[in-house]
Order: C-alpha cells, then structure tokens, then sequence
C-alpha cells in the first residue's frame, strides 16, 4: 500500500523588494510504501523541511499534487492518521511529561481512559516513565526529542513524518531515537523522516531519497544506491621501520596515519595490497588488519552534492 505519494510537487516563493520568483522544490515524484522507514537526505536548505510541510498540508503548492493514505493532503480526515516531529518543536516547559501529552491527546479527541493508557505505554516506550511528573524545562536536548516523539504518535498513527529527529543529540540520544524509529517500523508504522546525518539514514532505512537543490537527484534501497564494489583496501600495520615509510606514502592513496605503535593507509586494488604486504613482511613488520574499503552512503551523497553545486 503507498503511504505518501507525490507527483511533480513543486513550491515557489516570491522574495525581496521585486518579489523575485525562487523555486525551493523542483517537480518532486516519488512513493513511500507502506512499514517503510523512508530517509529523506539533503544538505541544510535542500528543500527538506518545505517538502514535509507540504505533505503535512501547512503550505500550499505551486503545482503538483500530494496524497497521504490515498487522500489528498488537504483532506482533514487525514490529519489523524499522521504523527508530526518538527526540527524545533516549541513546548509548554511549565508542564509535566504527563500533562503534555495529555493535552495533545486531547486534542485528537482521544478517549479520557484511553488516553491515560496510551500516555504510560508512550512514557515506557520513550523511556520516560521515571521522568513524567517533571516539567520540560527540566528536561534535557535528547529527554524533549523523546517526548516530542511520544506527542507524535500520541493518535497512533499511521504514518509518522520527522524533521532532523536526532539533530543536536550526543551519540546516546541519536541511538535512542534510531531505536525508537525501528521499534515503530517493527510495529507496522511507515515512518518519513529528514536528515543531513548520513550515518543514521545507512542504519535504519529501508529506502532513502537524496534531494539536492530543490531536486530529488537519487531514490531507492541502500543497495540499489551502493554498488557494493571495493573501492580501496585498507593495511593496518605494525613495526613500520621509518626507512619504509617514504614507499608506503607513495603508494597509499592517502596520506599514512600513525596510531601509536601501528601505521593505517590504504591501496587502491587487491594487487597493490598483494605487492605492499609482501614487501612488509620481508622488512619485518607485521600485518594487523587488512580490510576492504567499499562504497558508503556518504560517498554517494557527496557526489550528488557536488555535482549540482
């Protein structure tokens, strides 16, 4: 079943004293299948935040349409199927845990008994529960994105859009929220989330787009995106005699690093590895790792940015 669909979205602004046309997004088509943990990856200004806000029916477009479940995303109905992380979410820091999401779930017009339920079930979920008798102000950066994340599924929704949900966190804070996108893609929940953290996108998706300018410029599985080829072979290597370092160097494809006792480069093929190894071993040194090096996710974002700078 597709969750969100768009086809050529695109939004305008006009800016400055001669209200000079800027397009933000270009003709965006794509399709987020349902279970889906669809990462939406761009550089800062890409055009991320405005294609969420268009989904969620918050501006409107200069042409092109979207649908969420089927609907348009302008129908109201829709609006409860969907749970909303923004990047900077403003919260009412004078109320508890609890408090909060009561009045969101309030707001969906969720059941008194029913909400009192789904508010401890969303606490233990987020790991919260020791935590929701105290007032946001008292909570930290990684605390209020998990909070936030328990107001955006507070309807229990069918899909669930996030805007940069784990930046600004420490490496702790990213992990709880990737587990906490995994635990509801485990759950049956189509999850779309944006980004500029490439890591998080490789860990956790099952599809990712890479949007550049305005444009969608890549789409598909990790897989499809990798080409799974060995791009260099990397030689960890200890009892490096100084004499040898200057060969080393001008083989590696990038400078050598030494790591204490232990000197790290990298070769370009297997044959190269071969001839490098051998001439180690016969001065003496030891081989400790030798690892293939292959194409990362980042590799490929980069390349899609600075093809279209």
């Amino acid at each position: 079943m597709v969750v969100v669909k768009t086809e050529g979205l695109t939004k305008e602004y006009r800016t400055g004293f001669w209200r000079t046309r800027v397009r933000v997004l270009h003709d965006l088509s794509l399709e987020v299948q349902q279970g889906e943990v669809f990462g939406y990856l761009g550089p800062n200004g890409a055009g991320k935040t405005t294609t969420l806000k268009l989904l969620l029916g918050l501006i409107y477009p200069t042409a092109g349409r979207a649908w969420i479940l089927g609907k348009d995303v302008f129908d109201v109905a829709v609006k409860a199927q969907v749970g909303f992380l923004p990047e900077n979410p403003y919260f009412y820091d004078y109320l508890t845990g609890r408090e909060f999401l009561d009045f969101y779930g309030h707001l969906f017009g969720v059941p008194y008994r029913e909400r009192r339920q789904r508010i401890e079930e969303l606490l233990r979920l987020v790991g919260l529960e020791k935590a929701g008798d105290l007032q946001l102000r008292k909570y930290s950066k990684g605390m209020l994105q998990r909070v936030g994340l328990a107001q955006a599924l507070i309807n229990d929704p069918q899909l669930i859009i996030l805007d940069e949900p784990t930046s600004g966190l420490d490496p702790v804070g990213r992990k709880q929220v990737r587990d906490l996108i995994l635990d509801l893609k485990a759950r049956g929940k189509t999850v779309f989330f944006s980004t500029h953290i490439v890591p998080d996108v490789e860990l956790i998706c099952d599809r990712v787009g890479i949007i550049v300018g305005g444009r969608l410029a890549r789409v598909g599985s990790i897989d499809e995106l990798l080409t799974g080829e060995v791009e260099s072979i990397e030689i960890t290597v200890s009892g490096l005699e100084e004499a040898l370092w200057d060969q080393v160097a001008a083989r590696s494809i990038r400078p050598p690093v030494r790591r204490a006792e232990r000197v790290v480069f990298a070769v370009k093929t297997e044959k190269e590895a071969a001839k490098v190894i051998e001439l180690l071993l016969g001065r003496g040194a030891s081989i400790v790792a030798v690892q293939p090096q292959r194409q990362r996710l980042e590799d490929v974002f980069l390349r899609e940015v600075a093809g279209r700078e």
